[in-house]
């Protein structure tokens, strides 16, 4: 069997092609860019109802804290039963 020396020329190929696809790569690099439309914005800016819920949560902090909170267990009851048998209200 006759074993012939390679001079390298076969295998550069391959390197070859790997150095394209690393060129190409950097080549394609793009920046990332975000655009907010105009009712997305809208959203963003006060929320009348995210301050209508700020103010009832205060309302509620301050009336635990002056001890006038009143929780009715009856309702509270029938809540929990309609969430565990999944009941939709």
């Amino acid at each position: 069997m006759k074993v012939n020396p390679t001079n390298g020329s076969n295998l550069n190929v391959y390197k070859q092609q790997l150095q394209k696809q690393d060129d190409t790569k950097q080549t394609q690099k793009t920046q990332d860019k975000i655009e907010i439309s105009n009712q997305a914005k809208k959203l963003q800016e006060g929320n009348s109802l995210v301050e209508a819920r700020q103010e009832k949560v205060q309302n509620l902090k301050q009336q635990v804290q002056d001890g006038n909170y009143d929780i009715d267990p009856k309702k509270t009851a029938e809540k929990m039963i309609d969430f565990w048998t999944n009941k939709q209200v």
